[in-house]
């Protein structure tokens, strides 16, 4: 496939978000298409520094890839705990709340940055926002009662005070699509969310509902790309911003 220019700034902070990888770490792999550029970069550092690490895979997917990248993997039950997790993100705000999901993932990314002592989010900076809201919030969600599921979840949007909302059945190839614990994920485009700590806590409420997408303190360092290879590492204890530059060469 043909990279896009995105693929640019994704690779520009995947690149700069594994050099936090030191040997004998237990690292965490996140999903999606900005986590991908990282595990591909992840697998060129290991062979370069012959670094020693295990790392836990969040999908079936980024575990097939890892393999390919010669990484080699454990699963979070055999560690317990992780040194690092490195993931993506679909949006992220200036509070480092975020919305993720898009790759069908949250719930194991959610268990997997929970168990990290150091959680690192990889985007390009198109993905830094100012409001929550406009990438629609995944709801991962059991199938059994599936619909009465979404109408419960309506009926907390309509208190909550959203309006104008829309609630689809995520599909692939006219499919309902099953994660990888075979639930289905419903995708609530809300437009704005206000306060995503209340909206979190509220969803999870709702039976049937597994996990949400809204990522609440579960980001220590946010690790944006620019198409020009330019890095803006932000952390969100301290506020400290650190920018640096990517030397693409002939990597993308």
């Amino acid at each position: 496939m043909k990279n896009t220019v995105t693929d640019r700034a994704k690779y520009a902070a995947a690149a700069a978000a594994v050099d936090y990888v030191k040997d004998g770490m237990s690292v965490g792999l996140g999903t999606g298409s900005t986590a991908a550029w990282m595990i591909k970069c992840l697998g060129e550092r290991i062979l370069e520094h012959s670094l020693k690490i295990k790392a836990v895979p969040t999908s079936v997917s980024t575990f097939e890839l890892a393999t390919q990248c010669g990484i080699s993997l454990t699963t979070l039950d055999e560690v317990g705990l992780l040194d690092l997790t490195i993931d993506g993100t679909d949006e992220c705000d200036e509070n480092f709340n975020m919305i993720k999901g898009g790759g069908a993932a949250l719930l194991h990314e959610k268990v997997v940055l929970a168990a990290s002592s150091q959680r690192i989010i990889i985007a390009d900076s198109s993905k830094y926002v100012k409001t929550l809201g406009k990438f629609a919030l995944p709801v991962e969600i059991i199938a059994f009662g599936w619909t009465s599921s979404k109408q419960k979840i309506e009926c907390l949007l309509n208190e909550l005070g959203f309006s104008n909302f829309k609630i689809d059945l995520r599909q692939k190839n006219g499919v309902i699509l099953k994660t990888d614990e075979n639930n289905y994920v419903l995708d609530l485009n809300l437009g704005k969310i206000i306060d995503p700590i209340l909206l979190s806590k509220e969803l999870n409420t709702v039976p049937g509902v597994v996990e949400n997408g809204l990522f609440v303190k579960l980001c220590d360092l946010l690790v944006l790309g620019d198409i020009s290879g330019g890095v803006r590492a932000l952390h969100s204890e301290s506020g400290k911003s650190i920018e640096s530059v990517v030397d693409f060469g002939t990597k993308i």
